[in-house]
């Protein structure tokens, strides 16, 4: 029999250190796609500037903006379409994009997905997600297990007029996802549907490319879009990505003044820092849990410091027993619950989603009160300015 070697208790902790750091290095998220402070430009005029972002394998990455933001260039620098005049694309540790160098847009197996469908209109379905399949034995049973995917095998041999818009953009997906690309790419890509299709078809989206395992990154400039299908949405501007997070870190942590104001719905209340983690207004003082940071630049805002506070339809509640009343200025019906938008003493405006079974008159004045369970401000840069005490 061979002997045991003994090991001392320090050489076991070593071990162990070592065994710790694999084992969370493997957890680690891969990189898949990484955006390295592009710049890409139109002759002279600048399109996209210094943006970065990295997608992991497997995630849904969004980029979400106002038209001319220029993230439908970033979606054709990755798909090689644009040359990017600095910084770097890579793809599966593979730099496909950089100053000087462009792979070809054939040689990246990326698949992409438009708004129009842009199926071939002379080809039945299967013949259109068998395109890209051209030569490939396996062809005919990737077509069948494409179209069983998105639940259309029932349409092979019908041609897209012979389709209904969702059907036509499930067919356009399948063709894109047949030849197992590297990375998927969306623009806007329900944006000719109507509402409640593009919602339906959003959820369908997600749960294919989960279960695919696919990488892919959209872009659209609708949020109800984007927080749908999306693990992590970058916010544009002005070819900058201004935050990139998870929809609800963009709804209740946004990094600027932009991004609160382009993501949901919402109104700016001037405050006062006054003490530690209170904030007063005009609808009464709140106390945050953490210390109130004047929130673009991470630093605390001392006592009396003049503050501009976020606050949601959702921060505003309706309560009849408030002293503290708002008149209605306008209503929105939305189903469950009315969108009013109330006018308080000062003049300043604010936003409340109240259950419909409340149905209020525009003009009549309701009892509001603060339910906030953390602050988002910035610091005040004109108006009115508040007493400190």
């Amino acid at each position: 029999m061979g002997s045991l070697q003994c090991i001392d208790a320090r050489q076991l902790a070593v071990a162990r250190a070592w065994a710790t750091r694999i084992i969370g290095a493997m957890r680690l998220p891969t990189p898949w796609l990484v955006i390295d402070r592009i710049a890409v430009a139109y002759g002279r005029k600048s399109v996209v500037q210094g943006l970065s972002f990295t997608l992991p394998a497997g995630s849904i990455g969004c980029l979400l903006g106002p038209s001319g933001c220029g993230k439908t260039t970033v979606l054709r620098a990755v798909a090689g379409f644009e040359p990017v005049l600095d910084g770097s694309i890579a793809l599966d540790g593979q730099v496909v994009s950089r100053a000087g160098l462009m792979v070809p847009p054939e040689q990246r197996r990326i698949g992409m997905v438009f708004q129009d469908h842009a199926l071939f209109p002379h080809l039945s379905v299967a013949d259109n997600v068998g395109f890209g399949l051209q030569g490939r034995s396996d062809a005919p049973a990737r077509v069948r297990q494409m179209l069983e995917t998105v639940g259309l095998a029932h349409t092979a041999r019908r041609y897209p007029h012979e389709l209904s818009g969702g059907q036509q953009q499930r067919v356009a997906l399948a063709r894109a996802l047949a030849p197992a690309p590297r990375l998927l790419l969306l623009d806007e890509p329900f944006a000719n549907l109507d509402i409640e299709l593009r919602e339906r078809l959003g959820s369908e989206l997600r749960l294919l490319l989960k279960a695919t395992g696919t990488t892919a990154l959209m872009v659209t400039h609708d949020q109800h879009e984007a927080f749908a299908i999306a693990d992590e949405i970058g916010i544009m501007s002005d070819g900058r990505i201004q935050q990139w997070a998870s929809a609800y870190v963009l709804y209740h942590q946004p990094a600027n003044r932009f991004v609160a104001d382009f993501v949901g719905q919402g109104a700016f209340l001037p405050g006062v820092v006054s003490g530690s983690g209170r904030v007063r207004m005009e609808l009464g003082t709140v106390q945050s849990t953490e210390p109130v940071r004047c929130t673009e630049h991470g630093d605390l805002c001392p006592d009396g410091c003049q503050v501009d506070v976020l606050l949601r339809p959702d921060d505003v509640v309706h309560d009849d027993a408030s002293p503290v009343t708002a008149e209605v200025l306008s209503k929105a019906f939305r189903g469950a619950a009315f969108l009013y938008t109330l006018r308080l003493d000062s003049g300043a405006a604010v936003l409340s989603l109240v259950p419909s079974h409340h149905d209020h008159a525009i003009g009549e004045r309701i009892g509001i009160r603060l339910q906030l369970d953390h602050v988002v401000a910035y610091k005040r840069e004109g108006g009115p300015v508040l007493p400190a005490h």
